[in-house]
């Protein structure tokens, strides 16, 4: 009786009263204990609503259902389709979505339904892959700032393709403590081209000494994501590097000229195409045969085999880096006496020389700025120790 007079009353009712009628339905819908027929009259009524030509009908209808395992099923699949501001709270809460519906709904919707549903809770891989694939980049950012997401290795590799130019983007990612390395590093070489394609256009660098400079800041900061990573971390960051063809011989000499023994085994290990622990026992036999027959087996340059013999023998003198920073930073005295030796040699390629006096610069700036900070937290001490000791 009472859903017969709704609907007669809806006919000629003013937008704003339908709405809060419609509202009123879908509660006593899902709470009241309604007969088998009146339940059938409510749906029906409900279902009849979805044609409304107000949005704000079909609103009150999505806010009441979209998070009820209850509603139903088609005016929820109908209402997912709808226009933005009416589908936008079904997408992102309503547990009767399966993820072949959120899959088509980001491949054919617009930038608000997929930010919709980016941004729910426990979003399956399939359905990130798809927002990673196509998604706008709002909606990427949603995604990459939803907790609940589950992304997949190659999902944020497709992220970093589309959007990485995206400062936002490479904010919001880098932040990540989980972040996988090779993805990590991927974010770096965006930006390294991002800034190199800048400066070159403000005519600030030439275009080959920018893209000499944003190859060396790659490299720098290789290390110092290796630095921190173990494991698979490692190996997938490795594969990575060989895979865009970054895995050089002067970034395996900046390794072990850092002290970086993982990165540097892993490194070897890819290249050589041996276990790990067969590379490791290579290089703590202090025949230099061993070393060159693992060099040569990598595929690195003959010219560069005695540096990598001489900052071996240096490293296992003085021991590898025991922390983290002490592994993304070249060390002073191995740079130097590596290139010593190349520079007396009679067979040091010219490219190895600039290479390691390159090396040599950016280890003795970068020692002279730890001395300087040093200097500085030192003098900030001095007075507060200065006080205690008077107190």
């Amino acid at each position: 009786m009472i859903v017969r007079q709704f609907i007669s009353w809806i006919k000629t009712a003013p937008a704003g009263e339908r709405a809060e009628a419609t509202r009123s339905l879908a509660r006593a819908w899902l709470i009241s204990d309604l007969s088998e027929d009146d339940r059938a009259a409510a749906e029906g009524a409900l279902l009849m609503q979805l044609d409304d030509p107000s949005p704000l009908v079909r609103q009150a209808m999505a806010e009441v259902f979209a998070r009820s395992r209850e509603a139903p099923a088609a005016i929820i699949r109908a209402l997912s389709l709808d226009q933005p501001s009416v589908a936008v709270p079904i997408l992102e809460h309503s547990p009767l979505l399966i993820d072949a519906d959120l899959v088509d709904i980001v491949a054919t919707g617009n930038c608000e339904t997929q930010c919709a549903v980016a941004r729910r809770i426990n979003l399956p891989a399939s359905v990130c892959a798809a927002i990673a694939e196509v998604g706008v980049a709002e909606a990427a950012l949603e995604l990459i700032e939803n907790a609940y997401a589950e992304l997949a290795p190659f999902s944020w590799d497709r992220i970093v393709a589309r959007h990485g130019h995206l400062a936002a983007i490479r904010e919001s990612m880098l932040v990540l403590e989980d972040l996988p390395a090779a993805t990590r590093l991927a974010l770096v070489a965006k930006l390294s081209e991002t800034l190199a394609q800048f400066v070159v256009a403000r005519n600030w660098l030439s275009a080959d000494r920018a893209g000499r400079v944003a190859s060396e800041a790659r490299d720098r900061s290789t290390v110092n994501i290796a630095a921190v990573s173990r494991g698979d971390d490692m190996c997938g960051l490795v594969q990575h590097l060989r895979a865009t063809s970054q895995l050089t011989a002067g970034l395996i000499l900046r390794a072990l000229l850092s002290g970086n023994l993982e990165l540097f085994e892993a490194a070897l290990a890819e290249l050589s195409d041996l276990p790990r622990s067969r590379v490791s026992a290579l290089l703590h036999d202090r025949g230099g045969a061993s070393l060159h027959a693992l060099l040569r087996r990598a595929g690195l340059p003959e010219s560069t085999f005695a540096a990598f013999r001489v900052a071996l023998e240096v490293s296992h003198e003085n021991g590898f880096a025991d922390t983290l920073g002490g592994a993304a930073r070249l060390r002073r005295r191995m740079v130097e006496r590596v290139l010593t030796h190349c520079e007396t040699g009679e067979q040091a390629a010219e490219p190895l020389l600039i290479l390691l006096r390159r090396f040599a610069t950016e280890s003795a700036r970068e020692e002279a700025r730890m001395f300087c900070d040093e200097v500085v937290a030192k003098q900030a001490i001095a007075p507060i120790q200065h006080g205690l000791i008077a107190a």
